[in-house]
Parts: structure tokens; sequence; C-alpha cells
């Protein structure tokens, strides 16, 4: 018995109106809501915009809350994201599951698990470097799998000891069936 491959198309999504922060927050969640039905992920939105997340999703191992956050310009050799709402809350495991960057030039994504970020107000992605010091996030970069993954078998600073996802195609940097 063959297995099935369903491929989809590729998206281009084009926004016509003024390019507030509020717009490109909304292609940022448009893309989001593609990317991760993409790879198989239910998705779910909220009704209104009252709550901390902006999206759950679900694969099989129970929804996630996702704070969806992007950065387009890059300055100094790094893109910035706040880790806060706009009313300064800085977001805790008891807002959100998972903070989603989306670096827009780049088509990159960062799935972060909320514990990760700590108490910081922003945080910094240096998709091209090699320096250490500001490698502390690379590890999430592409980590679709930790959204399939309940919180307790991520492991010790969410590197897991066996692999998070047998549903997903992709691997994320430090995923442990990636050879």
């Amino acid at each position: 018995m063959g297995t099935k491959i369903t491929i989809m198309p590729t998206l281009t999504l084009q926004a016509s109106a003024s390019q507030t922060r509020k717009r490109l927050g909304e292609v940022a969640e448009a893309a989001f809501l593609y990317r991760a039905a993409q790879l198989g992920f239910s998705v779910l939105l909220p009704w209104g915009d009252s709550n901390r997340y902006d999206s759950a999703v679900d694969l099989n191992h129970g929804i996630h809350r996702i704070q969806l956050k992007s950065a387009s310009i890059r300055r100094r050799g790094r893109y910035h994201v706040k880790t806060s709402a706009t009313d300064g809350h800085i977001y805790t495991p008891a807002d959100i599951d998972f903070l989603v960057a989306y670096i827009v030039p780049r088509d990159i994504w960062y799935i972060i698990p909320v514990e990760a970020i700590g108490a910081r107000e922003a945080i910094a992605f240096y998709p091209d470097t090699r320096r250490p010091f500001q490698l502390l996030f690379e590890r999430y970069r592409e980590a679709w799998c930790l959204l399939d993954c309940p919180r307790k078998n991520r492991g010790w600073k969410d590197i897991p000891v066996l692999c998070r996802s047998s549903e997903l195609a992709v691997q994320c940097q430090a995923c442990p069936r990636r050879k």
C-alpha cells in the first residue's frame, strides 16, 4: 500500500492597503494560518481580539495557544520582536504556550516555547550569524515539531531525548531525527 502525498500550492500574500503595523500583523497571521495548515495542523481562531493569543493549533497532542509576532526590518544585523502585548504585559505560560516569530523578508519561522522567553520584553534574531551569544533562539528556527509535542515530553530546555513528532515532514534545528 502506497503513501498518499498531498502537495499544497504555493501561496503569495499581497496587501493592497496602507502598510500599517496592524495590517502587516494581519498578513503575518494569514501566512501562519497557511503554513500551519500546510503542515497538517488544525488551526483555531479565537472570536474577537480580547485573548492574549492570536490562534491555537492542534495536530494530535492537544491544543497550543500561539501569539504571533513578525519582523520586516533588519537593523544592525538583527530582526527584533516584542514579547509583550500592547499594554506592556510580558507573555507568560498563563497567557500563551508559544510565541511564533515570522521574519518576513527571509520567510523564516521561529516557534519558541513561552518558557524560553523568560522576562524579556523583546528578543532579537540573527539568522546569518555564527556568534554564539547571538544564537540563543536559533534552535527554535522552523521548530514546527514542538507544536506537536505535549509540554511534558519536550525535555530539559525543550530539547527532547526522543523525536517530538512523527507526523511532520519538517525537522527543527535540534531534532534528534535530524541527520
